[in-house]
């Protein structure tokens, strides 16, 4: 059985633990709230990329349809995946789940693939799965590093595009949910091809005034489809570093609770040893006072 200072010494550091627990917290709730407002930010920014893009093909001269030959077969597209994960611990099965997630999903496309992986910990949960990772990239610790990464990753997708080593680029990442949960999802980015405009064809202009195209058609459509591929990846990217810290903030609580629990058990057996202890005085005190009295009444 421990000692009553055995004890203290635990209590004392399951305090300390969690008061380091609830910082963490704190910390994990304060980032939520900066990324879920990016996120908020970028959707409209997005619904306003894409009306641009309404409004340019609106705008196209209608021409008749002269009839198509019918086209070559294809070769199998060279599949691209950039999975968004984490490089720190304490964030449960984030990484996990969002891994199994890529490899049933890929399972399912044909063709050569290889993975572009964001955070050290997913990448190699990936590779355990045997998935090429060709490309490596940190996790941004911040808003502001978003950024620099995006253009990173669009830098090389065009490179690659140039060279024609990719033709489909999907991206995968953790998407917030309600309760502070997430859930993983997939966006089929690349090629901007008849599917894609079809789904952009979908949003109607929210005016009845013909929107027209100032400018040069080809640079105006340069801008608008490099601002829709850039907004696509930032807003992948703050909401994979939002559930992150959703994650961080579901581990801490817990981890709280269970301090919380073990702090109780221990009180509990604390104050026990310590009733023992002055029951055990007590008696020792009774004993020597009935004894000195038996003495007293011998010499009497």
């Amino acid at each position: 059985m421990e000692t009553l200072q055995q004890l203290t010494r635990k209590m004392a550091g399951a305090k300390d633990i969690k008061s380091v627990v609830r910082a963490m917290k704190a910390m994990a709730a304060a980032n939520i709230s900066q990324y879920e407002l990016a996120v908020s930010s970028l959707g409209e920014y997005y619904q306003t990329v894409a009306l641009g893009l309404v409004a340019y093909f609106a705008s196209e001269p209608r021409e008749p349809e002269a009839p198509k030959p019918a086209p070559p077969k294809a070769p199998p597209p060279r599949i691209c995946a950039l999975v968004f994960g984490s490089d720190q611990g304490l964030v449960g099965s984030f990484n996990s789940a969002l891994a199994n997630f890529v490899g049933q999903a890929l399972r399912a496309l044909p063709g050569p693939q290889e993975v572009w992986g964001v955070g050290e910990r997913v990448q190699l949960l990936l590779a355990d799965k045997g998935l090429v990772i060709t490309f490596k990239f940190a996790v941004p610790g911040s808003i502001k590093t978003i950024t620099p990464l995006v253009g990173k990753l669009l830098l090389q997708a065009q490179q690659n595009l140039a060279k024609g080593e990719l033709t489909e680029f999907y991206v995968f990442h953790n998407q917030p949910t309600g309760a502070a949960g997430y859930q993983p999802v997939q966006q089929r980015l690349l090629p901007l091809d008849a599917t894609w405009r079809a789904d952009i064809a979908q949003l109607t202009w929210p005016t009845k005034l013909v929107p027209q195209v100032a400018g040069g058609r080809p640079p105006t459509l340069a801008a608008l489809l490099h601002e829709l591929l850039f907004v696509s990846l930032f807003k992948a990217c703050a909401e994979s570093l939002a559930s992150e810290n959703a994650s961080r903030l579901q581990a801490m609580q817990r981890a709280e609770k269970n301090i919380n629990s073990l702090l109780d058990d221990m009180s509990h057996q604390y104050y026990r040893q310590r009733q023992s202890a002055i029951d055990e005085e007590l008696f020792d005190v009774v004993s020597g006072f009935e004894a000195l009295k038996k003495d007293k009444g011998r010499e009497g």
